[in-house]
C-alpha cells in the first residue's frame, strides 16, 4: 500500500513519530487503528440513542409539549 500525503501531512507525520519515537508507519497504523475505534464507539452510542428515543417516544412527546 502506498500513502500520498501532502508536505503538511508528511511533516506532521514527521513530528509525530519523532515525539512518540516510532516509525512513520506504526504511527499511521495507530492513527488509523484509533480512528476505527472511535468511529466504532460513535457508531454504538448513535444505535443506543436511537434505542431510547423508539423507546421513550410517548414520552419525549409529551415532555415537548
Amino acid at each position: 500500500m502506498t500513502l500520498r500525503l501532502n508536505e503538511q501531512e508528511q511533516d506532521a507525520l514527521k513530528v509525530m513519530a519523532e515525539r512518540e519515537g516510532l516509525s512513520q508507519h506504526e504511527v499511521a497504523r495507530r492513527a488509523i487503528l484509533d480512528r476505527a475505534e472511535r468511529a466504532g464507539v460513535l457508531d454504538s452510542v448513535h444505535t443506543s440513542g436511537a434505542r431510547v428515543v423508539t423507546r421513550y417516544a410517548a414520552l419525549l412527546d409529551r415532555l415537548s409539549q
